[in-house]
C-alpha cells in the first residue's frame, strides 16, 4: 500500500465535516454582520411606526411586490434567529390586513424555521446522535415517541422563545415533516392573534406620531424621544389561552402514558 493511499481517508473526512458545518457557519456569519451593521433595530415597532405613512403608500401601488418583500424578510429574520418576528407579524397584520398577513406569516415562519432546522439537524444533531450518552439517547427517544404533541405544546405555550423551538427538536431527532406539521399547526393561533390585534396598531401609531411631532415643534427633537406603547395589545388572557391550548396539545401523551401504565399494571 502506497502513502497515498495510506492519508487518503483523511482529506475525505475533512471536506465531509465542512460541508456538514458550513450551513452553520454562514448562518453564524450573516448574524454577525447583521448585528455588527445594526440592521436589527430596524426590526422595531419604532422603525414600522416612523415609517408607516410610506409604508402603506408603496403597499397600495405594489401589493405583491411588498407581499413576496414581506415574506422573504421573514424567512430571513426567522432563518437568522434575529429578534424582530413579533414587531415583523405586526407590522404584516397592520399593513396587510390579518386576513393576507396573518397566512402569509404563517407560511414564511414555516419556511424560515424549517431552513434553521434542517442546518441545525445536520451540523449539531448528527453530532450530538453519535456522541451522546444514555440520557440524552432516552430523552430523544422520549420526545420522538410523541414528537407532534410535544411540538404543538412548544409552539402554542408563549413561555418559550421561538428560536429555542426552532433547534430543540433538531437536536432531538425530530422527523422534518413532524417538524413542519407541528410548527404550521402551532404558529397559526399566536400569528393570527397578533396579526388581528395589529388592527389597533394603526390608532396607536397615528396618535404618537402627531404627539411626536407636536412635541417637536414645542421643546425640538431631543426632548421628544418616540415610543410606541403596544402593551394594550398582549393582554394576560391572551397568554393565558395559549397556555391553556398548549396543555390540551399534551392530552394524548397524557393519555397515552396512563394506559401504558394501567396496561402494565
Amino acid at each position: 500500500m502506497n502513502k497515498n493511499e495510506e492519508h487518503s481517508p483523511e482529506p475525505a473526512s475533512k471536506s465531509s465535516s465542512l460541508r456538514t458545518w458550513a450551513p452553520l457557519i454562514v448562518i453564524a456569519a450573516l448574524m454577525g454582520l447583521v448585528f455588527a451593521m445594526g440592521w436589527h433595530k430596524y426590526l422595531s415597532l419604532e422603525s414600522l411606526g416612523r415609517n408607516y405613512g410610506a409604508l402603506s403608500a408603496f403597499i397600495s401601488e405594489n401589493l405583491i411586490l411588498s407581499l413576496l418583500a414581506y415574506t422573504a424578510l421573514y424567512i430571513v429574520v426567522v432563518a437568522l434567529s434575529l429578534p424582530g418576528a413579533l414587531a415583523l407579524t405586526l407590522a404584516g397584520g397592520l399593513l396587510f390586513g390579518w386576513q393576507i398577513g396573518g397566512p402569509v406569516t404563517v407560511v414564511a415562519a414555516t419556511i424560515g424555521a424549517t431552513v434553521i432546522f434542517l442546518i441545525a439537524k445536520t451540523s449539531l444533531g448528527e453530532t450530538l446522535a453519535a456522541k451522546a450518552g444514555p440520557a440524552i439517547n432516552k430523552l430523544r427517544e422520549g420526545f420522538q415517541e410523541n414528537a407532534l404533541s410535544y411540538l404543538l405544546f412548544l409552539r402554542l405555550v408563549p413561555a418559550f422563545p421561538f428560536f429555542v423551538v426552532n433547534l430543540a427538536p433538531a437536536l432531538l431527532g425530530v422527523p422534518l415533516r413532524t417538524y413542519v406539521i407541528g410548527t404550521a399547526l402551532g404558529i397559526i393561533p399566536g400569528t393570527m392573534a397578533f396579526s388581528f390585534a395589529a388592527s389597533q396598531l394603526k390608532t396607536i401609531i397615528e396618535k404618537t406620531n402627531a404627539e411626536h411631532a407636536a412635541c417637536i415643534l414645542a421643546n425640538g427633537e431631543a426632548a421628544c424621544p418616540y415610543v410606541i406603547d403596544a402593551g394594550t395589545l398582549v393582554s394576560k388572557e391572551i397568554i393565558f389561552a395559549f397556555a391553556a391550548i398548549g396543555v390540551v396539545a399534551l392530552i394524548p401523551v397524557i393519555v397515552k402514558k396512563w394506559s401504558n401504565r394501567h396496561a402494565a399494571a
